[in-house]
């Protein structure tokens, strides 16, 4: 269990996971956005960073303000950063040391890693028996591939999931996000959480071992049952599901686009109505779900008619009425516009040390009502940055210890 230091306790806990400690080995996505996750709802999250071998992400993104990026600002938020070499004896003493006061340890080396370093679970459990030690790799750590090495590009492609993105008879493309690692990321969170759960009841640890692949895998719904038994294979279907009707891309009179999905019988019902054809529900082709999978281009065509006949706006507020799922496709400047979002808190705050600047971006997920997640911070500005605070609150040690450790290239 967590050892508690002696500052006394916020007046408002930061989140449901207040009091738990994490520490976050590895660099990139996958594992750090897992931690992030725990940090937004509360933990404290203490990064590592090898000396003057910083997280490759502290440089990634697309603005460019002051010479400084911004996937840091968000992805590393609410966490502290030490420094600390795994591979020097010193170093793996001091991790030994912090695993006594931590709950959920986050890594995504390639298997294998943590034990060549002699930092495997069996090791860390000798330590303290209640930790969670949380892997993330490309391929899992048993299994003939385990010991490859994986990104989200590959896991996307691997999974079958990339083959069904995109349209019939063009290369599959990718989404402009890592979206592998994203996803092996929150399950990673999940488990760590689960993992707490059982900890409860037995006070004991364990190890959580989440891969990219799998992550890719678990999201795609009835693909292998649909092989399996029917030996069908999913390909692309372009800017709708295959035998899911109507849920589409559908024209406007302003030359932009909506989605409306309206593919529940009774959802149906209301869209005909409003488009002032009700007798469309009832008809032999379009009656229920089955049919209007088997007509789909048929339903498209009549809904495109009648809704390039309106406006985006006109859509928004004749289908919201209606009670049809209707919405926009939205660039990133109409999301940071949006008056939901930001009533949700959905466009956050972040006060960007390294440039003094206050950095607007994602939100906290899920909302709990009683101990509600909060951005305490925007990431640690540069490596080490909470070397001091650290070492010294947590292990007791000095100003010249830490300086010399510095010194020795240990920190």
């Amino acid at each position: 269990m967590t050892i508690q230091d002696d500052s006394p306790p916020p007046a408002t806990p930061a989140g449901p996971l207040d009091g738990i400690r994490v520490l976050e080995l590895g660099t990139l996505i996958a594992g750090p956005h897992a931690a992030r996750l725990l940090g937004d709802m509360g933990a404290d999250v203490i990064k590592v960073e090898p000396p003057n071998r910083p997280d490759p992400i502290r440089t990634w993104g697309e603005a460019e303000v002051d010479g400084y990026r911004f996937y840091w600002t968000v992805h590393a938020r609410n966490k502290k950063a030490i420094t600390l070499d795994l591979r020097s004896d010193r170093g793996r003493e001091l991790l030994f040391d912090l695993v006594d006061t931590t709950d959920i340890i986050v890594e995504n080396f390639r298997p294998g890693t943590l034990e060549r370093l002699g930092l495997g679970y069996d090791a860390l459990r000798e330590r303290n028996r209640g930790i969670i030690l949380v892997r993330v790799s490309g391929y899992g750590q048993t299994g003939p591939d385990a010991n490859r090495a994986g990104y989200a590009s590959v896991a996307e492609a691997a999974s079958g999931l990339r083959h069904i993105n995109g349209y019939p008879g063009q290369l599959p493309p990718r989404l402009s996000l890592s979206l592998g690692d994203t996803l092996s990321g929150m399950y990673a969170a999940q488990g760590a959480l689960a993992a707490l759960y059982r900890r409860t009841v037995t006070g004991e640890g364990q190890v959580v071992d989440t891969s990219l692949l799998e992550s890719c895998v678990a999201v795609q719904e009835s693909t292998i049952a649909d092989y399996a038994m029917g030996g069908i294979v999913r390909g692309p279907s372009g800017t709708r599901l295959n035998g899911i009707a109507p849920s589409n891309l559908y024209p406007t009179s302003d030359g932009t686009h909506v989605i409306i999905a309206a593919n529940q019988d009774s959802v149906f019902a209301r869209l005909c109505e409003a488009m002032d054809q009700p007798d469309l529900a009832t008809d032999d082709r379009f009656w229920d779900h089955t049919a209007r999978g088997r007509n789909q281009d048929e339903i498209d065509d009549l809904i495109a008619a009648w809704s390039v006949q309106h406006s985006a706006a006109e859509l928004g507020e004749i289908l919201s009425a209606a009670g049809v799922v209707v919405g926009p496709v939205n660039t990133v400047a109409e999301v940071f516009a949006d008056p939901h979002l930001r009533a949700r808190g959905m466009i956050a705050p972040h006060f960007d040390e390294r440039t003094g600047r206050e950095v607007l971006g994602p939100g906290i997920v899920p909302k709990f009502s009683a101990t509600p997640g909060r951005i305490r911070n925007a990431g640690p500005p540069t490596p080490g940055s909470d070397n001091s605070e650290v070492y010294t609150k947590l292990l007791g040690l000095s100003a010249e210890e830490i300086s010399a450790l510095s010194s020795d290239g240990v920190i």
